[in-house]
Order: structure tokens, then sequence, then C-alpha cells
């Protein structure tokens, strides 16, 4: 690039978009990279205050901000998801399904460090829809040597900083515990929570029982749902240490492996998650979710419905944003609430 003043410019080419801002009225590029300069345009570019400007000089070795956008796009594309075409030299990755999101938050900021380089990310492991933003790519200059970015595609490795996992669990078993809800003491309200939370992603009950509080009778539904092949059994209530409480020792009888029981949730502490030999995870959902907004099953049901095995570590690791502050109007998921979750 060279740089020389506007009122000198006819017949040279932009070497990158120049912005027009009008208060209400626009914010757009009013000139494109590789446009010719004409004597009408000077008025314009002068308006802009612009009087100098950037023209093209191919540079070997020199890349231009669009060429640039092109190389860091290429780091974080993944599959489920698609560019935007570059403007004023960005890119951004729009998702193709809904889903779960993920990035590699290590690579990321080893990306980051470079300075004059940026990839701006939504948190990892957060719910997205179609059409949603997921990413933007650019450098902070107008052009940059080659070798810079070689050497930060090099560290990066082969595989795309970003994935997008679409959801895959469609059914489940529901076991809805407690006596007085198999009496008819009470209305079940704790059902239609999870039929409504599992909708969401794609997941509809396909096998429902009442067994009460007994805990032979628990563990026999668990088992049963299992072997009709739902992909996911949910136990809701009775989850707590009292006596009368069935559900846990319930689950672990029924022969899955036990991830955690208890999780640095509130709401949530009283969470069980363990998974069948074959993959099939149960869920032991405390009362809290009946109730409650946002609990530990909003912030782990979408990596299990996505199908990511969930370990003993990630549930640990929930304690960093795991407190809900239990706001008067609820804005979850924008909020705090989870923002520290698997990252």
């Amino acid at each position: 690039m060279k740089l020389i003043d506007t009122k000198d410019a006819v017949g040279h080419v932009l070497c990158h978009d120049l912005t027009q801002i009008i208060r209400g009225v626009t914010k757009d590029a009013r000139f494109r990279k590789g446009h010719v300069v004409t004597e009408a345009d000077i008025p314009v570019l002068l308006s802009m205050g612009k009087e100098h400007l950037y023209v093209w000089e191919k540079t070997e070795g020199v890349l231009h901000e669009d060429e640039a956008a092109e190389h860091l796009r290429a780091l974080c594309q993944n599959e489920n998801m698609h560019p935007t075409p570059v403007k004023e030299g960005k890119i951004e990755i729009i998702a193709d399904c809904d889903g779960l999101f993920q990035v590699d938050v290590a690579r990321l900021n080893d990306i980051n460090g470079e300075d004059d380089i940026m990839i701006a990310t939504r948190h990892t492991n957060t719910v997205v829809h179609k059409g949603d933003k997921l990413a933007g790519t650019r450098i902070i200059p107008l052009v940059i040597p080659e070798e810079r970015l070689q050497a930060v595609e090099a560290r990066a490795g082969d595989t795309p900083i970003l994935s997008l996992h679409p959801w895959k669990l469609k059914t489940c078993g529901l076991i809805t515990t407690g006596s007085e809800v198999s009496t008819g003491r009470i209305q079940d309200t704790f059902t239609p929570v999870i039929v409504d939370k599992l909708a969401a992603y794609g997941i509809q009950v396909t096998e429902h029982c009442l067994p009460g509080d007994d805990r032979a009778a628990i563990t026999a539904a668990i088992r049963e749902f299992h072997a009709k092949g739902v992909d996911l059994v949910v136990c809701t209530g009775g989850m707590s240490v009292d006596p009368d409480d069935k559900t846990p020792g319930a689950i672990k009888d029924s022969g899955v492996r036990v991830v955690a029981y208890g999780a640095p949730v509130l709401p949530g502490a009283m969470f069980l998650l363990g998974y069948f030999e074959d993959g099939a995870p149960v869920m032991g959902l405390p009362g809290c979710v009946m109730y409650a907004k946002a609990t530990i099953f909003d912030l782990v049901l979408p990596r299990v419905a996505a199908g990511i095995p969930v370990t003993r570590a990630d549930l640990k690791g929930l304690g960093h944003g795991g407190l809900c502050l239990g706001c008067a109007e609820c804005h979850y998921p924008i909020c705090p609430f989870g923002k520290g979750a698997f990252c």
C-alpha cells in the first residue's frame, strides 16, 4: 500500500473498504475494496474525514486484511457452520443448525496472543440456533506479514478450534417419583416442566411411570426403559439424603456407572448423573428443577442432548459460575449463571 492525498486519488484502486457513518441513516461501506476512485468521489471521501487514502500496491509476502481474515476463518470453521462474505476485513461464522457450540479455549487464547490478530467467539458450551453468529475474525492493521499468520496456523494445528454438535438424543424415559404424586394426593407439576425442557432439545418423552417411593420399583423402571432403547432416563425428585428419598439408591441399583452424586451448583446440588455401559445417560433431578427457572439441569442437559459424555471433572468444575443469583426477573441464559461451566 501507499498513502496519498485524497485529492490526488483519482484513478487509484482502494485497498480496503471505507465506511460511511451518518447517524440514524447508515453505517456501511461507502466504497469497497477494489473501487477505482473518480472525480465525483473526492467530495464524498473528504466529507467522511478521509483526507488521505491507502491505495493498493501488492507486495510479495504481505497479506491484505481480507486475505488474512480468510486464513483465520479457516482456523475456526468446522462442520455445521458457514462464513459470511468478507466485509471491511472481517468474516463472521454462522450456525447451520441448532446444537451445542464449543470452543477450544486454550488454542483460541494462543491465537489471540499474537499481536494484530483477533478471533472473537461466543462462550464455549452454549446452546445456539440455526442462523446464530458464532465467531468473527480479522486482523487489526490493514496488512500483515504472511509468515506471521503461517506461524499461528502451525501452532493451531490441523483441526478447527470451533465445533457445533447437533442434538442427537431423541427419546426419554421419565420416572416421576414420590408417593404423594403416585397416590394422587397432589398434582404432578414436575413432569410438565421436564417435558418442556426436553422438547427444546428435540427430545420426546416416550415412556413415563409413577412408581412412588418404592426403591425396587424405581430401579425396575430404569432398567425397563433402558431395555426399551430410550436414549435417556430421567428420574425426578427424591434426591436428598432424607431416609424417605430412594432415588439415588435406586439409580445405583440399576447398574449404571455413577459419574457423580452431588455437584457444586445452586440450585441443583443434589444432582446425580450416571451412564449405562452402552453410554445411555441416567439423570436424577433434585426438586429445585420443578420450580427454579435455571438449575444444574439446564447446564448439563445441552451437553447430554448433543451426545457428549460428561465427566466427574466436568461436573466438579461447575462451581465457577454455578451460583444462580435468583434475580426477580430471570434472564437465563443471558446472565452469569453457568458461564464458567465446562470451560
